[in-house]
């Protein structure tokens, strides 16, 4: 079965605007990652600042060949003048699952 990894981004409200703008520069960029199931970005209605990013992969492997490959390099790019904007959430915590029972809506 597929494993979830869900980054808990603390994000104060002044930061959200900016976080969900390089989210969405950055849309499409792990479609085409192998082993790659799906993402989304959760952003929070009330009572915290943490957003939740979600993605599912086939296996571990999978999830960190994409964290050691493509995410390493997105995060280490910088701007054009060389310098790497500052982020969007002031802290971050990885929270690891393993799907042990899934549903899907019947068809009508």
């Amino acid at each position: 079965m597929s494993v979830v990894k869900i980054n808990v981004l603390t994000v104060p409200a002044e930061q959200r605007e900016t976080l969900e703008k390089r989210f969405a520069s950055r849309a499409h960029a792990v479609e085409g990652s192998d082993g790659f199931e799906w993402f989304e970005l959760l952003r929070p209605v009330e009572g915290t600042d943490n957003y939740l990013v979600y993605t599912r992969w086939r296996d571990e492997a999978s999830f960190h060949a994409w964290l050691e490959g493509p995410m390493k390099a997105a995060h280490q790019g910088g701007s054009e003048s060389g310098e790497r904007p500052s982020p969007a959430a002031s802290g971050s915590t990885l929270w690891s699952f393993e799907v042990v029972q899934q549903a899907a809506p019947t068809s009508a």
